[in-house]
């Protein structure tokens, strides 16, 4: 499966902060949050779902796999979705080491993998 996704009790604002609070502890933060609901209803288009992209990034760790290669600039920052589905908050990303799994590396997909085990916490830890 290409995806992390888990089930949150929690909606939407609160999630999110949660997330936020959750990804500093592992020395991620927010570089931009995006409303995707409220960007597509600005231009006039049909979609009601409660969604925000927020695109993540540690520092150190990307310094560490463009040094790797620097092809994967391609794959950043990491994208944390935050979403409603069935009036259910759910929180989803792309797995890291689906993406780099691409550039048949193994070193990149050992970062990646820790990279992944540590967004994969954050998730968790909001449920």
């Amino acid at each position: 499966m290409f995806h992390y996704t888990v089930d949150v009790p929690t909606g939407m604002d609160e999630t999110i902060k949660r997330l936020e609070e959750n990804l500093k502890q592992e020395g991620f933060g927010v570089l931009w949050r995006f409303s995707v609901t409220e960007k597509l209803q600005e231009k006039g288009l049909d979609f009601s779902t409660p969604m925000a992209i927020l695109e993540v990034c540690n520092p150190r760790e990307a310094a560490r796999v463009l040094n790797e290669n620097v092809l994967v600039g391609y794959f950043l920052p990491c994208k944390l979705v935050v979403y409603q589905e069935n009036g259910a908050t759910k929180i989803g990303m792309p797995k890291p080491t689906m993406l780099v799994g691409m550039m048949n590396d193994p070193a990149l997909k050992a970062i990646a993998g820790d990279i992944e085990k540590r967004l994969a916490a954050c998730l968790d830890r909001c449920r």
